[in-house]
């Protein structure tokens, strides 16, 4: 089977992570304890992609969590599901890394991570045939981002060829949960760049959005928005790991949504999101879903897709009533209809997928992946904040105190800057300069068969 490890990382990873298992293991019909209790054959049919089975016939996540200090593992233990988890693959420090990224990357976080490849060697090794790593974790404080990014970098090291695919949680325009938020975040990103090949970007200013406007909730808590991205994680996955119409896994999703490689950051949104009051007064629909996917205030994370163009999209529909012609009709529509929001020297760009098992508790349901230009407003918000401070040296001593070199933040911030301009550069690629240029190549290229041909026949001749 095509299975997946799944890594969390620091104290927003592990409780993002902590929810995902919540949520799949209810889909699969699987306990608190790790024992089946569901009631149907599909459940089990893949169930290895996220699950090993031990002989004592119950099901284990092949979940490996890290943390540098043990808060957050004893919080996960005393949890409904805490008994669920391995506890080989709980790996942590003691000292913490204090929303340092230096820490998490140099210092504390290097002297744990061979102790962490340890365990995801252990568990690579049990898999007939591994397909990738995902990663949750946050940029803004020292654990997720530095120790996140060195795990990520190692693993890329070891395994070339499986994919690595992360949610991370990008630092909110208008909410800093830490004052250095934008030296680690650009840090971050730096690496990001060069060893992830998908980047679902997530922020908890977006998702507090979403649950005061749209589900209605006053005071939101990090549950309610641990739920909103779990419900993305499962619905990515979904198709592998149930039987579905249209089948789609993390690879297909890299090919059909990255057309350049260092642009593999991709916005997100989930429907149908309704007030728990109104979800009685709703008929679903593929038409209903497709617009509440496509629409900018539904995205977790804090760009508007209208300030740029889509370059690919993709949507992953999950239930049990659904045909995939419905499907190609909503989506070609949305393409003729909103023809300028997608770049038109890529034709068809949405890819979609069918999984025929709704998710708990609803008929059918949406994932939206979208590759657009607009997430370059997240790199230059953040850009701007880090250049404020690093342009007076300010709280640098915490990070050159770790052994770091003020150099590695100049080059983290001219590569972030590097991605700013190329998500602008084919924001802006017009079809008809591209014609030019293919006429023009074209015509070299033709002019090389003719002289080829007349070299050929004089040497027959």
């Amino acid at each position: 089977m095509r299975e997946i490890l799944h890594i969390q990382v620091g104290q927003c990873g592990n409780q993002i992570g902590r929810k995902f298992w919540e949520v799949i293991s209810e889909e699969h019909g699987v306990d608190a304890q790790g024992f089946y209790r569901g009631d149907s054959e599909q459940q089990l049919e893949r169930i290895s992609v996220y699950y090993n089975e031990a002989s004592t016939g119950r099901y284990v996540p092949r979940a490996v969590l890290v943390d540098l200090e043990p808060g957050t593992m004893d919080a996960v233990r005393a949890s409904d599901y805490g008994t669920l988890f391995r506890p080989d693959n709980f790996v942590y420090g003691q000292s913490g890394a204090g929303n340092n990224w230096a820490k998490g990357h140099y210092t504390e976080g290097a002297e744990l991570v061979d102790a962490v490849m340890d365990v995801v060697r252990k568990e690579c090794e049990s898999c007939e045939c591994l397909q990738g790593f995902q990663v949750t974790h946050s940029l803004g404080g020292g654990t997720g981002s530095g120790l996140g990014t060195l795990l990520i970098s190692k693993i890329r090291e070891e395994y070339p060829d499986r994919m690595m695919c992360t949610y991370s949680v990008m630092p909110s325009p208008k909410v800093s949960d830490t004052v250095v938020e934008p030296y680690n975040a650009t840090l971050s990103i730096h690496q990001l760049v060069e060893n992830a090949d998908e980047v679902f970007c997530i922020d908890n200013e977006a998702l507090y959005d979403i649950c005061q406007r749209t589900l209605k909730l006053t005071n939101p808590s990090y549950a309610d928005l641990n739920k909103l991205v779990s419900g993305v994680m499962s619905g990515i996955t979904c198709s592998l790991r149930f039987p579905g119409q249209l089948n789609s896994d993390l690879r297909k999703l890299a090919v059909n949504l990255i057309p350049f490689p260092r642009l593999h950051f991709f916005s997100v949104s989930l429907a149908p999101l309704t007030a728990t009051a109104s979800t009685a007064y709703r008929h679903l629909s593929i038409a209903d879903l497709t617009q509440q996917m496509f629409d900018a205030k539904n995205q977790f994370v804090a760009c508007d897709p209208r300030q740029g163009r889509y370059l690919t999209a993709a949507a992953y529909f999950r239930g049990s009533r659904i045909s995939t012609k419905d499907v190609d009709e909503q989506m070609s529509m949305v393409q003729s209809k909103n023809s300028a929001y997608f770049v038109e020297w890529i034709p068809h760009n949405i890819k979609s997928s069918v999984c025929g098992v709704p998710p708990k508790g609803l008929d059918m349901s949406c994932v939206f992946v979208g590759n657009t230009t607009a997430v370059q407003e997240i790199f230059k918000r953040v850009g701007e904040q880090f250049s404020a401070m690093f342009r007076r040296k300010a709280f640098l001593h915490w990070y050159t105190g770790e052994g770091m070199d003020p150099m590695e933040f100049t080059e983290a911030e001219s590569n972030m800057n590097d991605l700013v301009s190329e998500y602008q550069q084919y924001e802006q690629a017009v079809a008809e300069d591209d014609d030019e240029d293919v006429e023009q190549e074209f015509g070299a290229y033709r002019a090389g068969e003719e002289d080829r041909t007349a070299i050929e026949s004089s040497l027959m001749g």
